[in-house]
């Protein structure tokens, strides 16, 4: 990147940590052996998997042997939800999530549904909160799963995963939570959470792109989306990745040995650009949970123009709008139609999400020239 430019998208995606890319070097070169091989070579890279299993599993309080290795959270999410029900019957089972959640969670439920599985949408308050008792409603006698995020993508609210486990609980269903937003930004422990599934995201926390992993409590089986020689205890078959597992278990180690240091540093970022573009715009409006958020995320508002324009108009500054782009059309995001922004609100939406990469000087000017920019447009410059 430019000496100048000012990454604010740390929830789209994060740098490989220094630490991980140091780790995975070796298994790139001289340590290529296969974990399946007997051979000295081959029990090297078997060791260094299973190493790195470990350090995911500590980062969520997990057993090591409840780990799968993954390509990503979209694989996390489609295991799960694909994996729980019984595709011989469809009609007998039925899935709950809600309507704020990731894509990979929504067209993987969609997608059950065109095979006969039914699937309840709970619906958000104006936070974007769930409230447990809707999801209570909604359970029937052939629900196989509950699956709820951890934090949101887009506006960094936190549900109450703790109270929709009980719920699960009460009711003998389990509960998946996709935390690829949370793993590594906040403290997140699957006994606490009560969770009996859970997504982790390499990308989201430091570590390389196309690898994940997927907590899943011992005890419980779900079937293989992919079938073969029976790695991954034969949950998932295909030679394990070894490159991406490590700089995966890397970049977890390393965010659990920070990650007081991360949150809090996040918490003052974010905050004081939160301070100073609702000193310097008027009207703006923060979407979202104002205290049950990521501690990095701050989306805001600007009523009446576009976040898109805004953000052309300052190419030193790297963030998200709340609308998106297809087939030549800009559509309002589902999550914050879903917490029912007006369209004049939300197609103003700008989502700011700091991280290890960022400085509070950094964060200061562009605060500056966000506040420049909104100034102009509404001036007619």
């Amino acid at each position: 990147m430019a000496a100048k430019t000012i990454y604010l998208d740390h929830n789209a995606t994060t740098p490989v940590a220094p630490e991980a890319a140091e780790a995975m070097t070796p298994y790139m070169g001289e340590r290529f052996g296969n974990p399946s091989s007997g051979y000295p070579l081959g029990r090297e890279a078997h060791e260094a998997v299973e190493h790195a299993r470990t350090e995911v599993a500590l980062i969520i309080g997990a057993d090591p042997s409840e780990i799968v290795f993954t390509s990503g959270g979209t694989e996390s999410n489609n295991f799960v939800l694909k994996g729980i029900v019984d595709l011989k019957d469809p009609g007998a089972n039925h899935i709950i999530t809600c309507a704020v959640e990731h894509p990979a969670i929504l067209n993987p439920a969609l997608y059950l549904m065109e095979l006969g599985v039914k699937v309840s949408i709970v619906g958000v308050d104006h936070y974007g909160r769930v409230d447990p008792q809707d999801i209570e409603k909604e359970i029937r006698p052939e629900t196989r799963l509950i699956s709820i995020m951890l934090a949101n993508n887009e506006t960094g609210t936190l549900q109450p995963i703790e109270e929709i486990s009980r719920v699960g609980q009460d009711h003998g269903i389990p509960v998946h939570t996709d935390a690829a937003q949370a793993v590594g930004k906040i403290p997140v422990d699957v006994k606490a959470l009560g969770v009996d599934f859970l997504t982790v995201a390499g990308h989201k926390l430091y570590g390389p792109k196309g690898v994940g992993a997927l907590f899943i409590r011992r005890g419980l089986s779900l079937t293989p989306l992919i079938h073969g020689a029976g790695q991954e205890r034969g949950l998932r078959a295909g030679t394990e990745n070894v490159i991406l597992s490590i700089g995966l278990g890397a970049a977890c180690s390393l965010a659990a040995r920070r990650i007081s240091e991360d949150v809090e540093a996040a918490r003052k970022m974010r905050g004081r650009l939160e301070e100073l573009l609702f000193e310097g715009v008027e009207g703006l409006v923060l979407n979202g949970h104002p205290t049950e958020r990521l501690p990095n995320t701050l989306n805001v508002s600007v009523p009446g123009l576009e976040g898109a324009k805004v953000l052309e108009g300052i190419p030193e500054i790297m963030a998200s709008t709340g609308a998106a782009c297809h087939d030549r059309t800009v559509k309002l995001s589902h999550v914050l139609s879903a917490m029912g922004v007006s369209e004049e609100v939300g197609m103003g939406a700008l989502r700011f999400s700091v991280g290890r990469t960022n400085t509070m000087e950094q964060v200061e000017r562009a605060a500056r020239l966000i506040i420049q920019q909104i100034r102009g447009l509404r001036d007619g410059r």
